[in-house]
């Protein structure tokens, strides 16, 4: 007896807004990018003389500091629970964190308050940033370009960032809340995504596999031994070489970490780590040493290299994603040589009384940035992409305690305030030459491992199988509005048992392909 043939189910409905969708959501990652990334930086000192006598000075430097460490602890688990939850209610959850902690701050009196803030800071920042990259990766090339380009900028502006709020305030609890207002627009935009986002009807996500979501909880593993060591370099009397040592473990086992999975994964991973400990640890030396009072043009003579470094960095970005992305594996090691050209010209060109000159180094670190990420970031899915990201936080911690630990070790024995001021210098020009070399290695290491591979593999290379956008595990063809295959005249069709598992093709990753839904089921109970 044949079987009738099962008509096709429904398809989701056509999205009624892509366009203004597209722009909500481009506008809502240039404002909560910079904003995220902002949270970094521990400015307090800076407004050192504003601090009331009573309050634990060293104790409040301490508890500023602290979100960092939350920031890169909640990245790895914000990108697990994504697989659950949908990328606008983790946006607005996230900058709902942040405006509480901004309305706190300007109450704050204490140094315990202070690191309750900075936490949630930390907090805040570590949800939006994955979920704006998986809010992106559903929709057009331009708009993961524009994401890499903005964290580029990101990386390279947000010690100035910091710092520009802090000119000629009377209250140092401006640290806590720096852009109050731009966080209100933000929380603005997100609901205007998420409302949009609610009237296209999006599908629900389906699960991550176990394998991706290990990996991602792995990753918290060398983020808590960084955020431990770096909690204790500030708490304990350590010796500057201590620190050097310790920093260099520390980006060797993120290395480590980074070296499992496919080669594109890896060559993502290596590129994440690499700008995350370079980038912005050496812009932020770059912009206390431009400083007024330091002999530089200031905050004020920073702004145009900052702006067309950021804007060459987005075209980058976005050209190579678009035009690019096919054959980009080559872009990826030659924007890590950029930005090792771009450290050595910190090396020749700062300290500079102009800060035009300035545009050189700001844009080969910026363009070299952007443009190796999105290179390598071509060539995976969404979930090699959130593990690399898991790992780049850590790295920037990473690259403050080798920062740190170098600038202690040559600021040892300063008797005077020029001697201190060429000390200072001195040890951002020894940065950028142990940060040159750290990519360099980085480069070689990605080659090596990728040749090594080729070889065990017989040269033959499988080709790319990207991950479904924001979907973890393969969907039914009526859920993706896939055309059904036209059954043979007079066969009759084999009909799975519901809910039985489909046999997994070797070397699948997913757990469990959903079961083929019964005709008369709609898509939304898929």
């Amino acid at each position: 007896m044949a079987v009738p043939l099962i008509q096709p189910v429904q398809r989701l409905q056509r999205a009624r807004f892509p366009g203004l969708l597209d722009v909500v959501l481009g506008l809502l990652v240039v404002v909560v990018l910079p904003l995220a990334i902002v949270a970094i930086p521990n400015t307090v000192s800076v407004v050192a003389e504003l601090l009331p006598g009573d309050i634990d000075r060293v104790g409040l430097m301490r508890a500023h500091g602290l979100a960092l460490p939350a920031m890169m602890l909640t990245v790895p688990l914000a990108a697990v629970a994504l697989r659950r939850l949908r990328p606008a209610h983790v946006l607005v959850g996230g900058l709902v964190v942040l405006a509480l902690a901004d309305a706190a701050g300007g109450y704050a009196g204490s140094a315990s308050l202070v690191g309750v803030l900075r936490v949630l800071h930390g907090i805040g920042a570590g949800l939006l940033v994955p979920a704006t990259l998986v809010a992106v990766w559903e929709r057009s090339a331009v708009l993961r370009g524009l994401w890499v380009g903005m964290l580029a900028l990101s990386l390279l502006s947000a010690q100035a960032l910091a710092l520009w709020p802090l000119d000629g305030i009377r209250r140092w609890q401006v640290t806590l809340q720096p852009y109050p207002l731009v966080t209100g627009i933000a929380l603005a935009l997100a609901a205007v995504y998420l409302l949009i986002w609610m009237l296209e009807g999006q599908p629900s996500t389906p699960s991550g596999t176990a394998r991706e979501r290990g990996r991602l909880l792995l990753a918290t593993v060398p983020a808590a031994g960084i955020a431990v060591v770096a909690l204790s370099t500030a708490s304990e009397d350590w010796t500057a070489s201590l620190v050097i040592l310790l920093a260099v473990l520390a980006i060797v086992a993120l290395l480590a970490l980074a070296s499992i999975g496919s080669r594109e994964g890896r060559t993502l991973s290596y590129a994440m780590i690499a700008v995350g400990v370079v980038l912005l640890p050496s812009i932020a030396q770059v912009t206390y040493v431009e400083l007024g009072g330091l002999g530089g043009p200031g905050l004020k003579g920073l702004w145009v290299p900052f702006v067309v470094a950021g804007v060459l960095a987005l075209v980058a970005a976005v050209l190579v994603r678009v035009f690019a992305a096919d054959s980009s594996r080559w872009l990826t090691p030659l924007g890590l040589l950029a930005m090792v050209v771009g450290l050595c010209s910190v090396r020749v060109v700062v300290p500079a009384a102009e800060g035009l000159v300035l545009m050189v180094p700001f844009t080969l670190l910026a363009v070299g940035a952007a443009v190796a990420l999105t290179a390598a970031l071509s060539h995976v899915g969404v979930g090699a992409t959130l593990f690399g990201l898991a790992l780049c936080f850590p790295g920037v911690l990473a690259g403050y305690l080798l920062g740190t630990g170098v600038q202690v070790m040559m600021l040892r024995g300063v008797g005077s305030a020029q001697q201190l001021v060429d000390k200072f210098v001195g040890a951002l020009h020894l940065w950028s030459l142990i940060g040159g070399f750290l990519v360099v290695a980085v480069i070689v290491l990605s080659a090596l491992l990728a040749r090594r591979s080729s070889v065990a593999s017989g040269g033959v290379q499988e080709p790319d199988q990207p991950e479904p956008a924001h979907a973890y595990a393969h969907a039914p063809a009526a859920v993706v509005g896939a055309e059904p295959s036209p059954l043979p005249e007079g066969e009759p069709a084999e009909i799975p048992e519901q809910g039985k598992p489909v046999k997994e093709e070797e070397g699948d990753d997913t757990d469990l392909i959903p079961p083929v839904p019964p005709p008369a089921q709609s898509p939304e109970g898929s």
